[in-house]
């Protein structure tokens, strides 16, 4: 039976001669949803609604080439003798930490030429970030990528899920860890986490690095079952050394910026 399984067409549909990946559609509906809402608790939070339209035109590509660029540094073995690979997206291979960093580094920019607060823009942004990461992580169940190691079918069946998962989950003759579910179902807690943390009113900045936080401890654990991770050394994970950092540097940010009165400010505060 498990010879007849077809993998699911990454292609969504055709224009002419173009073709239009999954992982494209699904990485382009999670900026739409994430941009949607970052816009509508924008205008709540005194902000003009156009603000996040604007810093989405400049971090939206420049996070999708510091994603490649992330990603083809640490494979650059394969890149550099398969050039012409490194422009092809669509075949999978952008670093989410990577896209991060280039988001981020613009935002903190963006803020700097709006006049605005870059903690304010970031606390807005968090849930969006976060439930965009859980849309984006379909993209490379389609592809057949970001897996974990060998498991059985009953041990996949025995998880409860989707007939149709399972059978994506069949690679090559085997199945694996669908560790695309596992961190796209951790992002959706956090999302859930960061939406009730506005009702809390914490300090200016603090949604923010709640989801750094968030985000990097589940990180860490999933990338601990992957199969085809970055890595520093033989046995050093590059996103897990990265995690690490980011829960270390949150966690010392919100306790400097208590300690100096900067998240005095309060998150429902339009100021």
């Amino acid at each position: 039976m498990d010879e007849k399984i077809q993998p699911l067409d990454p292609v969504a549909f055709t224009l002419g001669p173009i073709q239009v990946h999954w992982y494209g559609v699904i990485i382009g509906a999670g900026i739409a949803i994430a941009l949607w809402l970052a816009t509508r608790e924008a205008e709540r939070r005194g902000l003009g609604k156009e603000l996040f339209a604007d810093l989405m035109l400049w971090a939206i590509p420049i996070a999708i080439i510091c994603a490649r660029i992330y990603y083809v540094i640490f494979q650059w073995d394969y890149y550099s003798a398969n050039p012409g690979e490194i422009p092809k997206i669509w075949h999978g291979g952008i670093a989410i930490h990577g896209a991060l960093i280039g988001a981020v580094a613009t935002a903190y920019v963006f803020a700097r030429f709006k006049k605005v607060s870059f903690w304010k823009l970031a606390d807005i942004a968090a849930p969006s970030i976060i439930i965009g990461q859980a849309i984006g992580r379909w993209g490379n169940f389609i592809n057949q990528e970001a897996h974990g190691g060998e498991v059985s079918r009953t041990f996949l069946e025995n998880l409860l899920l989707p007939e149709f998962i399972i059978d994506q989950m069949y690679i090559n003759g085997s199945y694996y860890h669908p560790t695309f579910l596992y961190e796209s179902l951790w992002n959706l807690l956090g999302f859930i986490l960061l939406m009730s943390l506005r009702k809390v009113n914490l300090g200016r900045g603090e949604i923010f690095l709640s989801y750094v936080i968030w985000y990097s401890i589940g990180r860490f654990l999933v990338e601990g079952l992957r199969t085809d991770s970055l890595m520093l050394t033989e046995n050093l994970r590059v996103a897990q050394t990265i995690s690490i950092v980011l829960i270390i540097v949150a966690v010392a940010l919100i306790i400097y910026r208590r300690i100096k009165g900067y998240a005095n400010v309060r998150y429902l505060e339009n100021q």
